[in-house]
């Protein structure tokens, strides 16, 4: 089922925005099952009751706040990430065909960053907003500015006014407010003043709907909620759906590192959580107790394998040696080979006791990589293995490759390197447009460098004719609509780019870390492309939520 929603926001809190979003939640409650969600609401506030009163879809007090004021104030980026997946949460268990998601309220506590927390949480949960702006204080023209300030950080975060609610219009308000939202693009309604809920009056809600219903036509507020929508994929959106996705088909991950603190944070959240089921190589009582030092009360659930285990080791060692066979890998050799947890790691997917692997928090790539390469081997027709980056932006999602293992490919890797991204790409819901990167735009410059990447993007054309791709084409005219007009007009792709390939190890590298970096976009990978079973690196820098998405998406890459 999907599930259409709506977000109520204000720029002040009470002041009216109660009257609307029970109005709203009362007309779809006629209409469609509908549920209610807060996104951040105190444990003692008194409204929500009244919400839950008011709509049909069965839930719980505790399934529809989420983080409460103090949490959201001081975390705002932890309480985010906890918002949208208690919000999927919040959505699976309702099985409502609309979400009628009510912002904070209003508080004693002055968070001068508020109204724009809320414009990022309806990008979050992709809601567009009904924008609820009192007119008590306001004149017309104050109301309007006020609006217009309002819609303008919605956009900005990535989400859209679908109609504004003037409230608190006593007297002349309405009249003045509609006259100075007279050019509004989108449906304008006035609501007069009323207190709600009310403990002095236990007809408000009765009165509260008939009042709502007798100023906003219906028809015309279920037209605005209809109207189209292009839902952003924020990162903490992208990052929440990437554990979904792991999570709806439970793969085994293996963990080589099992003596380090960050490695042992992200297993205790994701089995938690139920996300996958993990193989940590190590003691198992060694590691059992760091965690308790860690305070970690999950990790029980992994299971262990020690690399000293003659009942695997044994079937390891003649397996390697059937591999290496034509190295002339001898059984001395091939224990002391697996005497390197990588190494030991990698030989337990290749036994299928494992879907894939993950490690380098505390190894160099070389040293994750090279046993993949040595005996889990390529794809049937893959010439190479690359490393590409998902780039969380603040309002998309984008990859760059390769950023992480091919030093100076050639024309014919090059394309390579573009068709595994693209496949990437569509596996983690990203309708890829490929842009092959230079220093030219469609032959704007000369040199060796360009004719690399041109005739690249003739094999890519070649190989995989149905794959939108531009190149060669500067990064300002891959990524901006407005520069490809100017300099690569008429093209289809320019300006819309979404799976950006570098010319060399050295130009995606710098890219992706300099992006990172200055602009605040969440990297996650490298996702090694091109092997026969998901083993992906870390880097050693790495936080626990790097560790955390990078084994979600080696999950997913297991599933495919």
């Amino acid at each position: 089922m999907t599930t259409t929603a709506i977000y109520i926001a204000s720029p002040e809190g009470a002041n009216g925005r109660n009257v609307a979003a029970y109005g709203v939640l009362k007309v779809l409650a006629s209409n469609y099952r509908t549920g209610v969600f807060r996104p951040v609401a105190c444990r003692k506030e008194t409204f929500t009751p009244v919400l839950l009163d008011a709509a049909n879809a069965d839930q719980n007090l505790d399934e529809v706040r989420a983080a409460c004021p103090c949490h959201a104030r001081k975390d705002k980026a932890g309480a985010r990430g906890d918002i949208v997946a208690a919000y999927q949460h919040a959505v699976q268990a309702a099985q409502a065909e609309r979400m009628v998601i009510i912002g904070s309220d209003k508080s004693a506590v002055y968070d001068p960053e508020n109204f724009v927390f809320n414009a990022m949480i309806s990008a979050d949960l992709k809601a567009p907003v009904f924008l609820a702006v009192c007119t008590i204080s306001r004149n017309g023209k104050q109301v309007k500015q006020t609006v217009e300030a309002c819609a303008a950080t919605i956009e900005q975060a990535g989400s859209k006014v679908v109609g504004v609610f003037v409230t608190g219009c006593t007297g002349d308000k309405a009249a003045e407010a509609k006259e100075a939202l007279a050019d509004s693009p989108v449906p304008v309604w006035t609501l007069p003043k009323m207190d709600f809920p009310s403990d002095s009056d236990p007809d408000a809600a009765a009165k509260v709907e008939a009042i709502f219903r007798s100023n906003v036509p219906e028809e015309e507020l279920l037209r605005a909620l209809d109207e189209p929508f292009a839902a952003p994929i924020t990162p903490y959106a992208f990052q929440n759906e990437l554990l979904a996705k792991a999570k709806s088909a439970k793969k085994t991950i293996v963990l080589p590192e099992g003596s380090e603190d960050r490695i042992l944070e992200a297993a205790d959240y994701l089995l938690k959580r139920d996300i996958v089921d993990l193989i940590i190589v190590g003691d198992k009582g060694a590691i059992l107790s760091r965690g308790k030092e860690l305070g970690l009360n999950s990790l029980g659930k992994a299971a262990y394998q020690a690399m000293d285990d003659e009942t695997v080791l044994g079937p390891m060692v003649a397996k390697l040696c059937e591999l290496r066979a034509k190295k002339g890998m001898t059984e001395e050799q091939a224990r002391k080979q697996l005497g390197d947890a990588s190494y030991f790691g990698t030989m337990l997917v290749v036994l299928g006791k494992a879907d894939g692997l993950v490690s380098g928090s505390i190894n160099s790539t070389a040293n994750t990589v090279r046993p993949a390469l040595q005996v889990i081997k390529t794809k049937p027709g893959a010439s190479l293995v690359s490393g590409a980056f998902l780039m969380c932006f603040k309002d998309h999602v984008a990859l760059f490759a390769d950023c992480a293992i091919n030093l100076n490919p050639s024309a014919e890797q090059l394309a390579d390197i573009a068709i595994q991204s693209a496949a990437t790409a569509k596996a983690f819901g990203i309708d890829p447009k490929v842009g092959m990167l230079c220093y030219s735009t469609l032959g704007s410059g000369k040199g060796p460098d360009v004719d690399l990447v041109e005739q690249a993007t003739a094999i890519v054309k070649e190989k995989a004719p149905g794959l939108p791709v531009v190149g060669s084409i500067q990064f300002d005219a891959a990524w901006s609509p407005t520069v490809a007009v100017a300099k690569a007009k008429g093209n289809e792709v320019a300006g819309h780019v979404n799976v950006f390939v570098f010319p060399s190890l050295a130009a995606g590298n710098i890219a992706y870390k300099a992006v990172q970096r200055t602009s605040g976009a969440i990297a996650i990978g490298p996702v090694l492309q091109g092997l026969n079973r998901p083993v992906n690196d870390l880097s050693r820098g790495a936080l626990v939520e790097d560790i955390v998405n990078t084994v979600a998406l080696t999950a997913v890459e297991a599933q495919r």
